[in-house]
């Protein structure tokens, strides 16, 4: 990088005023001195810096550029950032880069789309511009371990670029008041709670002009309540970028083999654009041959990979009881469904569902379609919801928490004479032409202790059994049923009825 220093580069090329001078006094010498003259043309003809003005000012300027060539640019080649190339271009238009004020960002979206990567890349792009640094990993994980006030000292640490046992006294107070002259980058990867953004990133005031925080998150709620700046919501990966990510962990070769097309196409579904879920299932496969492919497809039909399912879990972990309750329900049952016409099932349990929804919703695990208002989330999430109920007895539904295949109430009619205090909710659209005897199916719903809600399309009994006690149901529909009466006596419960018969 050619920098010319109180000198105009014609005068290298020309040879005029002092080299002119020089080398007047070199050949009356008898110096050769060509070799000389060509080496200083080539260099004037150099594409360089001048050095004009004041020498802070180019110095700063200098400093910069060598900062912006030394960035490694995002190669679209690199495994883990397919597709992110866009995404990055995309983030940084809805960011005012030049702006003298403080901006935080939060990137919110579904555990493993890519949010970590997304902020990594960002940070490597731009962190040359700042006076001071810092990327902290796993804030949810690394605050629960080693609490707040030592991520605070890491945090000062690496921007002030000193040893963490040099850092000594208030820490929450010498951030605010060091930070506060600085221009500093700071990600705060992983947040899942408000307290970790009042004491890393409290607010704009303790930082200095152009400082950018970043901030990954599942939940918008936390970055809502922040009061960012920018709430970018991560896209999963289209067709052809989820292709070739899980080619690049599948296979060795640059291009698949040709046999293996229509199985990765299969995972590729399977895994719904989900980075995360690509990369796991590419890293296994990446030694499997084409019949231990079909095996591994589907028994992921039946048992999702653990890596997947634990790293999804941690939004439902981070629920309310009563949330995760509502979740499971919408998992299992009313994917697909209205919502309006769930919520009346969820009133009536006492969900308070309108919070609730609201609460699963900005933790990225369901979604509302605008136009027809029917509940929606990724393939993974629901699976991850259904492997929570199936639990350690994915073959015995009578131990689960909400039954919902057919095939799994027959199973749990081999058991009529059994106590069932585990279901909690059952939904069965219909029995006819089903080889299950409906005189066993009084018995099964009447064993059913814990029931909560149920409903059935096309009950074949004529009533439910005598010994059921629904102490706890709180909603029953019953549809095109052969009901004549629903029990013998009085049972003392509370039911919101939706049937469309009258009950002598």
């Amino acid at each position: 990088m050619p920098i010319f220093y109180h000198i105009d580069p014609s005068e290298l090329r020309n040879q005029k005023r002092k080299y002119g001078e020089a080398f007047a006094k070199h050949e009356s010498e008898n110096k050769n001195v060509e070799s000389w003259r060509k080496a200083l043309a080539d260099a004037g003809n150099l594409s360089g810096d001048v050095a004009n003005g004041p020498e802070t000012v180019f110095i700063k300027q200098i400093v910069e550029t060598i900062s912006n060539r030394l960035c490694v640019p995002i190669s679209s080649d690199d495994e883990d950032l397919i597709g992110i190339e866009a995404r990055l271009q995309d983030l940084k238009s809805k960011m005012e880069m030049e702006s003298d004020r403080v901006l935080m960002v939060g990137i919110w979206g579904l555990g493993g789309g890519g949010k970590t990567t997304l902020a990594s890349a960002l940070y490597d792009e731009i962190s040359s511009k700042f006076d001071g640094s810092c990327f902290v990993k796993d804030v949810r994980e690394e605050s629960s371990k080693r609490g707040l006030p030592n991520l605070q000292k890491e945090i000062l640490s690496l921007v002030l670029k000193q040893k963490t046992e040099e850092v000594v006294g208030d820490v929450g107070r010498l951030i605010k008041s060091r930070f506060r002259r600085k221009k500093v980058l700071m990600v705060l990867d992983d947040v899942d709670h408000l307290d970790q953004l009042k004491e890393l990133a409290g607010s704009n005031a303790w930082f200095g002009k152009g400082s950018g925080i970043i901030i990954t998150t599942r939940d918008i709620h936390l970055l809502i309540a922040h009061k960012v700046n920018v709430i970018y919501n991560i896209s999963l990966l289209n067709d052809d970028e989820a292709i070739q990510l899980f080619h690049k962990h599948a296979y060795r070769e640059h291009e698949p083999v040709e046999d293996y097309e229509m199985l990765s196409k299969d995972v590729v579904t399977y895994a719904g654009g989900l980075p995360l879920a690509l990369k796991v299932l590419g890293c296994f496969l990446c030694d499997k041959d084409m019949s231990e492919w079909r095996s591994a497809l589907a028994r992921l039909k039946d048992i999702p990979d653990n890596d997947i399912v634990e790293k999804l879990k941690i939004s439902y972990d981070g629920l309310k009881p009563i949330e995760k309750e509502l979740f499971l329900d919408i998992a299992c049952f009313f994917r697909g469904e209205e919502k309006d016409e769930a919520m009346k099932i969820f009133d009536a349990c006492g969900f308070h569902p309108t919070i609730g929804v609201k609460v699963l919703i900005q933790k990225a695990l369901i979604t509302v379609s605008e136009e027809e208002g029917r509940f929606d989330m990724h393939d993974l999430i629901q699976e991850m919801g259904r492997y929570i109920v199936r639990g350690e007895n994915p073959k015995n539904p009578e131990l689960h928490s909400r039954v919902w295949h057919v095939e799994d109430v027959k199973i749990c009619g081999m058991h009529a004479t059994k106590e069932n205090d585990r279901i909690k909710a059952l939904r069965v659209w219909s029995l006819l032409d089903r080889d299950i005897p409906s005189s066993s199916l009084p018995q099964v719903i009447g064993n059913m202790k814990k029931l909560r809600w149920m409903v059935w399309y096309d009950y074949p009994a004529i009533s439910f059994s005598s010994e059921f006690q629904p102490m706890e149901l709180c909603f029953l529909e019953l549809q095109s049923s052969f009901v004549e009466q629903l029990w013998e006596g009085y049972k003392v419960i509370l039911i919101v009825p939706l049937i469309n018969y009258k009950l002598e």
